[in-house]
């Protein structure tokens, strides 16, 4: 992906270029460096940045801060943009939400809401200018699912689409551009085709969590409850500590009169959440 230098961050972001090298020492972003040993940032450190410096000025203890940016980092499955969460503070309280859950979050917890999307609208005229280069450049399919991602990063769907599908025609194994792809078309309701991608991906890895969730959720789009019940149970066989699973299932078990089934998975829920919540404190 692009990478960003400390200059155009501190303008992206508002803030000193002094404070985004003192931010980038912390544990959670991982910068990397060039020939002349200069910082270089990614999107997602970006995104991290901004996030970090807002939770900082509005009071919370950096200790706090550290913690909750190095569980957005290591939660996020491997291709999955940040896009796809939002960090909240509520006092001394950081909570982490994901964007595509079926869970609402509790009612006067939010106080501050970071989201991507008016950094996005910055940095999207950068990315988009530097857009002829970078096709240009790739070659191999890792190559363009890195520029899928930073397209998908900026909201340039019709763009973020064909990368990925040239991602796909490189390599057809390649799972992260299907999952992506996928959740792009979902997101627009064409449900046939986000299926059959979701499908696909877990053929070629059936240890994806991910895929088996996101397939999950599309069978329920479309009104498939027993077998979307199915791939739940399966997602849990690869990673039982997704709370996100577990409530789909307690709300699809208690729609079918199972009661039992579904406290059991609310149990389940409501536990991985209040671990998760924890680890802010």
């Amino acid at each position: 992906m692009r990478p960003y230098t400390t200059r155009q961050v501190a303008e992206l972001l508002g803030i000193p270029p002094a404070r985004v090298r003192a931010l980038a020492q912390r544990e959670f972003l991982t910068p990397s460096r060039n020939e002349q040993g200069q910082l270089r940032f990614s999107f997602q450190d970006l995104v991290l940045l901004r996030t970090a410096n807002g939770l900082l000025e509005a009071g919370v203890q950096s200790r706090r801060v550290w913690q909750a940016l190095a569980a957005v980092r290591d939660r996020l499955p491997a291709g999955q943009p940040l896009s796809s969460v939002r960090v909240l503070a509520d006092g001394q309280r950081v909570l982490i939400q994901e964007r595509d859950t079926a869970w609402e979050p509790e009612s006067g917890q939010t106080i501050l809401a970071f989201t991507v999307e008016d950094l996005a609208a910055k940095v999207a005229p950068l990315v988009m200018a530097a857009a002829p280069q970078a096709r240009a450049r790739a070659n191999t399919s890792d190559e363009w699912f890195e520029l899928a991602l930073e397209f998908d990063h900026v909201g340039a769907r019709d763009d973020a689409v064909a990368a990925y599908r040239e991602a796909i025609a490189l390599d057809g194994t390649h799972v992260n551009a299907r999952i992506n792809l996928g959740r792009l078309l979902h997101n627009e309701r064409a449900y046939r085709q986000a299926e059959e991608l979701y499908r696909d991906a877990l053929g070629i890895d059936p240890g994806s969590a991910i895929a088996a969730f996101n397939l999950g959720v599309v069978l329920e789009d479309q009104g498939a409850l027993q077998e979307a019940m199915e791939t739940y149970r399966h997602a849990l066989s690869v990673d039982p500590a997704l709370p996100d699973v577990h409530y789909n299932l307690a709300r699809l078990y208690e729609r079918g009169g199972d009661r039992q089934a579904a406290l059991h998975h609310f149990a389940s829920f409501r536990d991985l959440r209040n671990e998760r919540d924890e680890l802010s404190d």
